[in-house]
C-alpha cells in the first residue's frame, strides 16, 4: 500500500515539472515564435485602426456640419425674400382693395400698388391677372402686355383651391423674358363675396438659385439643390439646364427625402452616378426641400491620404516584424492552398459551385454499390430549368449564368443529409443523389426544389409563370428490381420529360421500375 501511495505522489509531481519544461518547449518553436510575432503585431495594427477609424468619424461629423450650415444658410436666404416677396402680393392685393389708389391717376397707382421690392435683381414683373388669367397690371409697366396666362399652373391652383394660399409654381420658361427659366409666386385675388377675382403673382428667374447655390463651396464633387415637395427640381448645383424642371419623385434618394422633414443618409446620385452623403430639411413655410450633398470622395479625400501614409508605415513595421518568421510557412500554406484549390476544381462545378459530372460518375458508382449491396432504396431527381434557352435570349448569358447559380444553392441548401448530394449533369440541368430515400420522400424533397426556385422571382417574360421556374423528375431503385444506375436515370429523365410535356414547374415522379429489367428494356 505504501508503494502505490509513492507511486500516486510521484505521478502527482511529475506532470507538473513535466508541463513546465513542456511550455519552454513550446515557447521556442517556430509556431510560437510566429504566433507572437502576429499576437504583437496585429495589437499594434489594430491600435492603429482604431486611430484611423476615429479620423474618418471626424471627417464625416465635420461633412455633417458643413451640409447642416450651408443648408441653414440657404434655407434663411430663400425664406427671407420669398417672405418678402409674399408681403409685396399682399400688399398689392390690399391695393386692389382700396378705392382711392384703384381711382388715383396710373402713375400714382402704380407707384402705390408696387413697392421698391418689384424691381430686385432677380425678379421678373409683379402681375395682376383677371378671373380669365389677362394682364390687368404690370409693375414694370404701366401699359401692361395683351397677354394671357389662364393656362399657367400657378394661375389654375389659385382659381381652383381658394384655399391655397401662397403658391409657388413649378420652373417655366417665361413668355415675358424671352424664355427665361423662372418660378412663381401668386396669391388668389377674392371679392367681398369670396369670389375668384384673379390672381396676384411675381416671377423670381431661377439665377436668383444659381447665384446663391454657386456661391456654396462643397468641394469638387458636391452638390446642392432646391427641390418641390412634389419630387420636381427648381435648381441644383453643379448646373445642368436639362436637369431644371425634371421630376425625381421616382428616385430612391427622393423617397428618403419624402419620409421625414429632416436626415442625413448616403447614396447614389440618379444624375450623375456620384455616392455621396446627404443632408436634406423641408422648409417651414414653403413647399420646397434644401439638399446639401457631399462626396463621399470628397469628404475622406484628406483622410485617405493620411490613411494611406499611417497604414502604409504600419503595415511595412509589421511586414518586417513578421516576416521572417512567415517565409516558410507562407510557402507551405500556399503550396497547400493550390492542392486544395486544384483538388476542389477538379470535382466541383466552376459556375455553380455543385459537383461537377466527373465527381457525380463517382458518387453514382458508390451509392448504386452500396444501395445493391446493402439492398436499400436509391432515388435520383432530375432538375431542368424551364424555358432557359429563352431566358438567355432575353436576358444574356450572364444573367442566365447567375440564375443557374440561384438555382443551385437552392438544391444545395434544400437537401441537408450528409449523404445528399448534387451535381451540375450539363446546361441547366442538375442530378439530385438521395441514398435510402423512398419515392414518396424523393417526390417531397423535390417538390421542396421546385418551390424554392420558384420563390426566387427571378423575372422570366417567356415563362407563362412570369419568373424561373424548374420542372423535376423523380425515379427510385428498390430491391426488387435488378437493373443498373442508368436505368435509374433514364426513369428520372422520362418523369422529367414528362413534367415538361404536361405544363412545367412541377414534379412527377416516375412509375415502378419493372423488375428484372435490363437497362435496354428500361424506357427513355
Amino acid at each position: 500500500m505504501q508503494g502505490i501511495g509513492d507511486d500516486n505522489a510521484n505521478a502527482r509531481v511529475t506532470p507538473h515539472r513535466f508541463s513546465w519544461q513542456r511550455l519552454r518547449v513550446d515557447l521556442l518553436t517556430p509556431r510560437a515564435i510566429v504566433t507572437g510575432a502576429v499576437v504583437i503585431a496585429a495589437f499594434m495594427v489594430s491600435l492603429c485602426g482604431v486611430v484611423v477609424y476615429q479620423s474618418r468619424d471626424d471627417a464625416l461629423q465635420r461633412a455633417h456640419e458643413t451640409a447642416r450650415n450651408l443648408a441653414l444658410i440657404a434655407e434663411r436666404d430663400i425664406e427671407r425674400n420669398f417672405e418678402l416677396y409674399s408681403l409685396s402680393l399682399q400688399a398689392v392685393i390690399d391695393g386692389l382693395n382700396d378705392r382711392e389708389i384703384m381711382t388715383a391717376s396710373p402713375h400714382v397707382r402704380q407707384q402705390a400698388l408696387f413697392d421698391r421690392s418689384a424691381t430686385a435683381s432677380y425678379l421678373g414683373s409683379i402681375l395682376v391677372l383677371d378671373e380669365t388669367g389677362r394682364v390687368r397690371l404690370d409693375s414694370l409697366s404701366a401699359d401692361p402686355p395683351p397677354m394671357n396666362f389662364g393656362d399657367r399652373r400657378y394661375f389654375t391652383v389659385q382659381r381652383d383651391r381658394p384655399d391655397a394660399g401662397l403658391f409657388v409654381s413649378d420652373p417655366y420658361h417665361s413668355r415675358l423674358r424671352a424664355g427665361s427659366p423662372s418660378i412663381a409666386l401668386s396669391r388668389r385675388i377674392a371679392g367681398p363675396d369670396g369670389s375668384f377675382k384673379g390672381v396676384a403673382m411675381v416671377a423670381i428667374r431661377l439665377d436668383y438659385f444659381h447665384e446663391l447655390f454657386s456661391g456654396l463651396k462643397l468641394g469638387p464633387h458636391g452638390s446642392i439643390a432646391l427641390i418641390g415637395s412634389d419630387g420636381v427640381m427648381v435648381m441644383r448645383q453643379p448646373f445642368d439646364p436639362a436637369v431644371i424642371g425634371r421630376d425625381i419623385s421616382h428616385a430612391s434618394t427622393f423617397r428618403r427625402f419624402a419620409a421625414t422633414s429632416e436626415g442625413w443618409f448616403a447614396d447614389t446620385s440618379t444624375i450623375d452616378g456620384v455616392r455621396r452623403l446627404y443632408y436634406f430639411k423641408h422648409m417651414a413655410r414653403l413647399p420646397l426641400i434644401v439638399m446639401v450633398a457631399e462626396a463621399e470622395s470628397d469628404i475622406y479625400a484628406a483622410w485617405s491620404r493620411r490613411a494611406l501614409v499611417i497604414g502604409s508605415l504600419m503595415a511595412v513595421f509589421a511586414v518586417a516584424f513578421v516576416g521572417l518568421a512567415f517565409v516558410l510557412a507562407a510557402q507551405l500554406r500556399r503550396r497547400m492552398r493550390a492542392e486544395s484549390e486544384l483538388a476542389l476544381l477538379a470535382r466541383t462545378d466552376g459556375l455553380t459551385g455543385l459537383n461537377n459530372r466527373r465527381t457525380l460518375g463517382e458518387i453514382l458508382d458508390q451509392e448504386w454499390r452500396r444501395a445493391r449491396r446493402t439492398r436499400s432504396v436509391f432515388s435520383l431527381l432530375f432538375v431542368d430549368v424551364d424555358l432557359f434557352k429563352a431566358y438567355n435570349d432575353i436576358y444574356g448569358h450572364q444573367a442566365g449564368d447567375d440564375a443557374l447559380a440561384a438555382v443551385a444553392r437552392c438544391i444545395g441548401e434544400t437537401i441537408r443529409r450528409p449523404a445528399d448530394s448534387a451535381a451540375r449533369y450539363g446546361g441547366e440541368e442538375f442530378l439530385v443523389v438521395l441514398p435510402d430515400t423512398p419515392p414518396q420522400g424523393a417526390a417531397a424533397i423535390a417538390e421542396q426544389i421546385r418551390v424554392a426556385i420558384s420563390e426566387l422571382h427571378i423575372e422570366h417574360a417567356a415563362s407563362e409563370f412570369g419568373h424561373v421556374t424548374a420542372s423535376i423528375g423523380a425515379a427510385a431503385w428498390t430491391p426488387e428490381y435488378d437493373g443498373d444506375v442508368r436505368a435509374v436515370i433514364r426513369a428520372a429523365d422520362q418523369a422529367l420529360y414528362d413534367a415538361k410535356a404536361t405544363g412545367r414547374n412541377k414534379v412527377t415522379l416516375s412509375g415502378p421500375l419493372p423488375a428484372h429489367a435490363s437497362a435496354e428494356e428500361t424506357p427513355g
